[in-house]
């Protein structure tokens, strides 16, 4: 009896301590685009007090679900301030679209505006984490609104229009990254498509040419998606974890934040 009266204080201990992830408030809203469309977005806001230091996550064509949801989960857990946009959902746009529509852009530009109008976001330059389709959207964000963006982090991203014909897919990079100065960290497999790879290669020779901060991790032996996809293999449960952590010095660094994670 004494031994079922203890495990039952420790089952009540652990129901009622409250676990990491709950110190994270996620909540949803609508915005709208300059086009006047209403864009679904997500927040995920730290614990603790505020301002917290800015990050617009920007989701790949595969559409804003539970993975991207558990990923700005962990980046509020280190301390970020997360605006995540859903550019698919508030256009009827179906899951993996194969082209670009240049409308949606307008959804990831209203949630840049969004996060930096939060009361408790710190003002200054966001952070960008983009997935494989997401860090073109980067870019071309990057180019227009420079000085609002601090620093990329790119997971398998395109660096390249999506539209563009398939010589300039297989030969070239997109003209946005000959005219950002935004830092970028390049986050990617060794066994992830060749295309991929050689089109961020080409991207991360052109910034580091034109002196731009700019760094490329290729994990070995990861595939396209290392970092959530389901048959996740031991490596890249552990390229995942290295990633995470890449990208949140990434970011600290260049958005100037103390050892604390907060705002300077």
């Amino acid at each position: 009896m004494k031994k079922l009266v203890i495990a039952a204080a420790i089952l009540a201990s652990t129901l009622a301590a409250p676990a990491v992830a709950d110190s994270v408030e996620l909540r949803k809203t609508t915005i709208k685009a300059a086009d006047g469309s209403e864009v679904p977005v997500e927040i995920a806001t730290p614990a603790g007090k505020g301002p917290f230091p800015p990050v617009l996550f920007i989701h790949a064509k595969r559409g804003y679900e539970g993975d991207e949801r558990a990923h700005v989960r962990e980046l509020a857990e280190q301390g970020f301030l997360v605006v995540a946009p859903d550019w698919q959902s508030g256009r009827f746009i179906e899951r993996w679209p194969s082209a670009h529509n240049p409308e949606t852009e307008l959804d990831v530009e209203a949630g840049l505006d969004y996060l930096k109008s939060l009361p408790n976001a710190c003002k200054q330059p966001v952070g960008i984490v983009g997935l494989s389709r997401g860090p073109y959207y980067a870019i071309r964000l990057a180019a227009k609104r420079g000085p609002d963006i601090a620093a990329i982090v790119s997971y398998y991203g395109h660096m390249q229009n999506p539209n563009a014909p398939e010589p300039e897919q297989l030969f070239s990079i997109a003209p946005e990254v000959g005219q950002l100065n935004t830092p970028i960290l390049f986050l990617i497999g060794d066994d992830d498509f060749e295309l991929r790879r050689m089109n961020g290669g080409r991207a991360f020779y052109a910034l580091w040419e034109r002196g731009i901060p700019v760094e490329w991790q290729e994990y070995p032996m990861a595939r396209r998606a290392f970092d959530f996809r389901p048959d996740q293999t031991p490596e890249e449960k552990i390229a995942k974890r290295h990633a995470r952590e890449r990208a949140k010095n990434w970011l600290a660094r260049w958005m100037k934040l103390t050892p604390e994670m907060k705002c300077k």
